[in-house]
């Protein structure tokens, strides 16, 4: 049962990377939650309001605590494990709809930051940057994912500037899929990616109407449009991507049980990244107008979606310490410590890890120039830091990967 803990002026309620599964409520009292910022690594203070939450994310996430929390004054707060708070919570629904809007609005400052640092520029506007999502594709010979941009640009800037260049890409890749050639690449699909348990309520004959099926390579939600649906994966597995200087950079692979397109209908902004479905995908497709009844109707579906935020946030953030490393080397090293935190040791003790990654893969998580990766990872290689196969890369001891990043940092243990 929650608990009323009793913290006297100064008291540390939980340390940065603390791993703690409570959710609190300020019932008493002054506390300031202290971050560090990932860019700049400086430090920034937020006091909490009396009755507001705080540690929710990383608790209901089961990540590493991402602030430290500190008493300004004598202070009272409400403890709660999260399956407590998910029990006494789940069907307050005003409580939920803000704890998602704020952490839709978290994830896309998130995703801005990446996108300044990879582009060093200001943001792009919504026509070019449609234009170059579809340039990226057409580039990297994605011919399916290419038309289906081509055809929402038209849709949405019949007479804008890139027009004529548009049908002309277009064109060209309607061509390919028509000879049923979807991509420049082969596609292999994922076996793993089928249904899970998170899903069943979703399987019931009321869903049948919302029901979709995409084929590979089909875009289901395209980057600068704008969003008027989000969805639920039932089988298959969804590409994210966002576009960078005309290239398309992997945000992750969403699998059943997963929702996406749902941060422009909480927060009525343009798509934030591309969504690709990767071989055979089939998802329901929700709209704004009964959003917020399906969050009603279905608690167990608002606690989905707050895991799925906290998931998301965690992730990107992890992904952006990566791409603010200036020593490539480094970089990449962080890379392979990051496929090191998503896929845990099956024993602790050994230190060498086959990631089923290809070069192209570090190529799209270092945000690094292609040559450049290659020539580090050369010297990875050279040194027997590495193996380099076709479908995998072999890392001979992970621990070395992280005394390269610790060294090259200045981290401090």
């Amino acid at each position: 049962m929650p608990k009323a803990m009793q913290y006297t002026k100064g008291s540390i309620v939980y340390f940065e990377n603390d791993n703690d599964d409570r959710v609190f409520i300020l019932q008493k009292g002054r506390v300031v939650i202290t971050t560090t910022d990932v860019e700049t690594k400086l430090q920034t203070t937020e006091q909490v309001k009396q009755g507001e939450f705080f540690g929710v994310k990383s608790a209901i996430g089961h990540f590493p605590r991402e602030e430290t929390v500190m008493t300004l004054e004598d202070s009272v707060c409400i403890s709660m494990t999260s399956q407590e708070f998910e029990l006494l919570f789940c069907n307050n629904k005003p409580l939920i709809m803000k704890m998602l809007r704020v952490f839709s609005n978290q994830l896309r400052q998130i995703h801005k930051k990446t996108e300044q640092v990879l582009n060093k520029s200001d943001t792009i506007n919504q026509v070019s940057g449609l234009f170059s999502v579809a340039k990226a594709f057409y580039d990297d010979g994605k011919w399916q994912s290419c038309e289906d941009v081509c055809k929402t640009y038209l849709k949405f800037y019949p007479t804008a500037q890139h027009v004529s260049q548009i049908k002309d890409m277009l064109l060209k890749s309607n061509a390919y899929v028509k000879r049923g050639i979807s991509s420049r690449d082969k596609f292999e699909d994922d076996a793993s990616a089928t249904s899970d348990n998170s899903i069943k309520l979703f399987e019931l004959p009321a869903f049948k109407r919302f029901e979709k099926h995409y084929e590979n390579g089909q875009v289901i939600i395209t980057e600068f449009e704008r969003g008027e649906t989000f969805y639920l994966i039932q089988s298959g597995s969804v590409q994210l991507t966002k576009c960078v200087n005309e290239s398309n950079k992997n945000l992750d692979i969403l699998k059943p049980g997963e929702f996406f397109g749902e941060m422009a209908i909480l927060d009525n902004s343009p798509r934030s990244a591309t969504c690709v479905a990767r071989g055979h995908v089939e998802c329901l497709e929700f709209n704004k107008a009964n959003f917020e009844m399906l969050i009603t109707g279905n608690p167990q579906l608002a606690l989905i979606l707050l895991k799925l935020f906290c998931k998301r946030i965690y992730d990107q953030k992890r992904r952006l310490r990566i791409l603010v490393i200036a020593d490539p080397q480094a970089r990449l090293a962080d890379v392979f410590c990051m496929f090191d935190e998503m896929n845990p040791r099956p024993q602790t003790a050994d230190r060498r890890r086959k990631f089923p990654v290809t070069e192209s893969d570090v190529v799209h998580w270092s945000g690094l120039p292609a040559r450049t990766v290659k020539e580090e990872l050369h010297h990875f290689t050279m040194s027997r830091k590495i193996e380099i196969f076709d479908n995998y890369i072999l890392v001979n001891n992970i621990a070395d990967m992280q005394r390269i990043v610790d060294s090259r940092t200045n981290v401090k243990k």
